[in-house]
């Protein structure tokens, strides 16, 4: 993967979280009571980054089943509340073992 790339990610994720989060409060000039819609709003960013970097997790190794036993390895880190450096090293250090092991 390019430098390029990793920045035009980085940028795109940033504008798409903004604007998600930006634009309800130019759209509603109430405030929101329903709690529907509230929950939605809230929700919005995470599956658009999810939906964004899933992609790009299965095609930053070699191999997808490096791949995903590194994606394994940091959802499980995620589930048991560790902290956001635990995870990306531990994800990242799963993946690596993983390509060396051959998989």
């Amino acid at each position: 993967m390019s430098t390029g790339y990793i920045i035009k990610g980085i940028v795109v994720m940033a504008v798409v979280t903004y604007l998600i989060r930006m634009l309800p409060l130019v759209i509603f000039r109430k405030k929101i009571t329903n709690p529907r819609l509230k929950s939605f709003l809230y929700y919005i960013p995470y599956a658009v980054l999810s939906a964004m970097t899933f992609p790009a997790i299965f095609s930053s190794t070699a191999s997808k089943a490096s791949a995903a036993l590194g994606c394994g390895a940091a959802i499980l880190l995620a589930y048991y509340r560790k902290g956001l450096l635990i995870v990306a090293v531990g994800a990242a250090a799963t993946a690596f073992m993983a390509q060396i092991l051959g998989l």
